[in-house]
């Protein structure tokens, strides 16, 4: 018996890797976008701060640019400080 393929539809799905399901701020989901994209992109990466929490970028950087003295995390309180990520090669 011989089966032919007359048609083959691919699908995909991607996913983001995070501590949590939802940004801490917009409470929007990671795998989602942040209030101001319309759609998720590379335009709106995730930022994980030293504390290990984790943000959309353009709700962090609302939050930071909203700070008047001192820069916190606005999940520990602990001082924000930008994670620094090592490329992995292959």
């Amino acid at each position: 018996m011989r089966v032919k393929i007359k048609c083959w539809n691919g699908v995909a799905t991607w996913l983001r890797v995070a501590n949590d399901e939802n940004c801490g701020i917009s409470r929007m989901a990671f795998n989602g976008c942040c209030p101001d994209c319309k759609v998720p992109s590379d335009d709106c990466p995730l930022l994980w701060g030293q504390c290990s929490h984790c943000f959309h970028m353009h709700c962090i950087l609302k939050w930071l640019n909203a700070q008047q003295v001192q820069q916190h995390c606005p999940m520990c309180r602990h001082e924000w400080k930008f994670k620094d990520h090592e490329v992995d090669t292959f």
